[in-house]
């Protein structure tokens, strides 16, 4: 079962399928919008599954649109709501990763005697003994390996990613040479629940019966510098769209506290922080043992920074980042890796500032090595499982 969104990537990670003798089925799914079929955001548009289904057509396999609303909205939208009015910054779409695409559809993908699930991820696998890896995908500006954390390690087992090993460029250009008419369709760059990614709006449409509550903006003296319209509207790190007076040196958000509606605000230098604690972790191999050197993303356009585990445990753990982390945001993840490997992750619960100096690894330790487009690698795991 292979989830088709209606775009260029899943509709050509189905035809590389079927090329290589997979019985394939294609699925949307109807993750958002109203009852009565309007659409108000940019996801699970009428066209999208239209063009979803003309692919389908074209590659002469069955397409279904199953409906994933309710899973959807209790384990996305609410969580999303309320992590925004706790002060707090939601990732919505790694929960969607991990409770929705790839929990409730390899749950479906059973009902109908399916043996794998395949998705248009940019992300890699392999198994090494008896265990399967997550990776990277090989166009690191495409990357999606870090909204992956939180897969189960048997569903891992059995998902496949057909455009993991290739560039965007190279994904459009084979879905062109198929003739396939999402060949050019752009990206979605947005949230797909939110309306015109306005967050604040859905947050607030969503609230009731507890209104959003107002508060102030002070300095990091506590001198009251404006008032805001909820800590929602809020997150670590933020510059833009204070709603204060111009002028001066820039200012950003270092601390939200929900409880009294308070938004901090100060320098640059005060949103570095020097470390992190996550919990709800999963491991998708061995535990780290402290003392050793990863990298660490605490945001999906963050660059891997190196970091040394100094605690770990099935739930939990905390890095030391020597040379900074910057807007490190609870509710966030943050996603531990050995190379191009993904270790595993967890949600950011608080941001540390008082750990102690730390030397950086050795050269080559605690970074990701590039893999470039043409450099020959191993099989892909999705071409090794028998059709």
């Amino acid at each position: 079962m292979v989830a088709m969104s209606g775009g260029v990537d899943s509709s050509l990670a189905a035809a590389l399928l079927v090329e290589a003798g997979y019985r394939t089925v294609g699925v949307s799914m109807r993750l958002w919008g109203p009852a009565d079929g309007s659409i108000q955001s940019g996801c699970c548009s009428f066209d999208d599954f239209l063009d979803a289904r003309r692919v389908a057509e074209q590659l002469g396999i069955p397409f279904y649109v199953m409906d994933f609303r309710e899973e959807f909205r209790r384990a996305v939208v609410d969580p999303f709501v309320a992590e925004y009015r706790a002060g707090r910054t939601p990732n919505p779409c790694t929960r969607c990763n991990q409770f929705v695409k790839f929990a409730a559809l390899w749950e479906r993908a059973q009902e109908i005697g399916a043996d794998l699930i395949a998705t248009g991820h940019y992300a890699r696998s392999r198994t090494v003994g008896d265990q399967t890896e997550l990776l990277r995908g090989v166009d690191h500006d495409k990357d999606q390996s870090y909204f992956l954390f939180p897969i189960d390690r048997e569903v891992l087992r059995r998902t496949l990613f057909p455009v993991g090993e290739l560039t965007k460029a190279e994904v459009r250009r084979g879905a062109s040479r198929r003739g396939l008419p999402v060949a050019d369709k752009p990206d979605s760059q947005e949230v797909c629940f939110a309306p015109r990614g306005n967050y604040a709006a859905l947050v607030e449409a969503h609230s009731s019966p507890q209104p959003i509550r107002d508060g102030f903006i002070v300095d990091e003296a506590g001198h009251v510098l404006g008032r805001h319209e909820g800590v929602h509207r809020f997150t670590i790190g933020q510059r833009r769209g204070l709603g204060l007076q111009q002028g001066g040196p820039p200012r950003y958000v270092t601390a939200i506290d929900a409880a009294s509606g308070t938004v901090q605000i100060g320098s640059g230098d005060r949103v570095v922080k020097t470390g992190l604690i996550a919990t709800q972790a999963n491991w998708l191999g061995p535990l780290p043992l402290a003392g050793t050197w990863v990298s660490v993303k605490i945001r999906s356009r963050f660059a891997p920074q190196p970091a040394l585990v100094t605690y770990a445990d099935a739930e939990s753990f905390r890095v030391s980042a020597p040379a900074g982390l910057r807007a490190v945001t609870p509710g966030q993840a943050a996603v531990l890796y050995d190379g191009e490997r993904v270790i595993g992750g967890g949600w950011i619960a608080q941001a540390l500032s008082d750990t102690p100096h730390l030397d950086l690894p050795p050269q080559g330790e605690g970074e990701s090595r590039r893999v470039s487009p043409g450099e020959p690698t191993m099989a892909p795991a999705w071409r090794r499982h028998a059709p």
